[in-house]
C-alpha cells in the first residue's frame, strides 16, 4: 500500500505515526519544530486515514508492512519514529519486527497490552456525520455535539472533513474498515515481540492509557525502556502541553 505523507525539513529521517481517527497533519507544527532541528519529519497517514488508500484489511502487522514498503519507496534504511496511541502500536510492532530499521523509537501514551473497544461514541458520531451530507463545517461539530461534549476532541476530529463535491463534505476515513476492525485497533503485541533497543515511552500524567501494572509488561517487550509523563496534559499530549513534549522527544532522539 503506497501511503500518504508530507515532509518537512532535511537531515535526519524522523517517521510520525498518527493515532485512531487521526492523520499526519495533526503533528504539522511539532514537525516543523522536528525539522529546524535538523531532521526530516515525514508526516504519515496511515492506511483508512488521511490520504492514504482504503482498504477493508486492518491489523498491526499491515501496518508495520506498510510502513516497511513506505521506508523502501523513500529510499529510508533506518529511521527514528515517534508513534501516538494507534501510531504508537504500529511503532512497537514495526520495531519488534523490523529492529535494524529502527534507529531512535518514542511511544506516546500507549502500552504494548490490549485495549477493550472504547470509542463508540465516536464513530456513532461520525457515521452521522458522513451519511448527513453536511454542507457546513458548524453543522458538523453541532451534530457531533451531541456524541462528544468535549470541544477539542470534536475539533480535532473535524480535521477529517473535506469537500467531497461542491456542496458536500464528507470524511476521509475509511468509517466501515475501522468500525469492522475495532477490535484489531485494541490489539496488543503478540506475547514474544521484543525489541532491545532504547524505548522512551511518554505518557500525560492525567491520562489512563499507562498505568504503573503496564510496566511489567512494557519491560517484557522493551527491556531497555523509560516512562516520562507529562504534567497537566491527557492523552494527547503532544498537542496539549507540545512545548515540554518537544524537549523530551528531542532529547531522546539526539542522544
Amino acid at each position: 500500500m503506497k501511503l500518504h505523507s508530507k515532509l518537512k525539513g532535511k537531515g535526519q529521517p524522523l517517521i510520525i505515526l498518527h493515532g485512531f481517527l487521526g492523520m499526519g497533519d495533526n503533528w504539522k507544527t511539532l514537525a516543523n519544530a522536528y525539522a529546524k532541528e535538523g531532521f526530516e519529519v515525514h508526516l504519515v497517514d496511515q492506511r483508512n486515514h488521511g490520504r492514504s488508500p482504503h482498504d477493508d484489511a486492518f491489523s498491526y502487522d499491515l501496518l508495520a508492512e506498510d510502513l516497511k514498503e513506505y521506508l523502501k519507496e523513500k529510499d529510508l534504511e533506518s529511521v527514528s519514529i515517534i508513534g501516538h496511541s494507534m501510531g504508537g502500536k504500529t511503532a512497537m510492532r514495526f520495531a519488534t519486527l523490523f529492529p535494524n530499521r529502527v534507529d531512535k523509537l518514542i511511544i506516546v501514551d500507549i502500552a504494548p497490552k490490549y485495549y477493550a473497544p472504547h470509542h463508540q461514541q465516536i464513530l456513532e458520531g461520525l457515521t452521522r456525520i458522513s451519511e448527513a451530507k453536511l454542507t457546513s463545517r458548524t453543522d458538523a461539530d453541532e451534530l457531533l455535539a451531541e456524541y462528544i461534549s468535549e470541544k477539542g476532541v470534536r475539533q480535532f476530529l473535524l480535521k477529517n472533513l473535506y469537500w467531497k463535491t461542491q456542496e458536500e463534505l464528507n470524511l476521509r476515513l475509511n468509517l466501515s474498515a475501522l468500525k469492522q476492525n475495532i477490535e484489531e485497533v485494541g490489539k496488543g503485541l503478540p506475547q514474544n515481540a521484543s525489541y532491545t533497543g532504547k524505548t522512551l515511552f511518554i505518557k500525560g500524567e492525567k491520562s489512563n492509557y499507562i498505568q504503573e501494572s503496564d510496566k511489567a509488561d512494557i519491560s517484557r517487550h522493551f527491556p531497555d525502556f523509560e516512562i516520562r509523563g507529562i504534567e497537566n496534559a491527557g492523552h494527547w499530549v503532544h498537542a496539549e502541553q507540545r512545548d515540554a513534549f518537544f524537549e523530551l522527544s528531542l532529547d531522546h532522539l539526539k542522544s
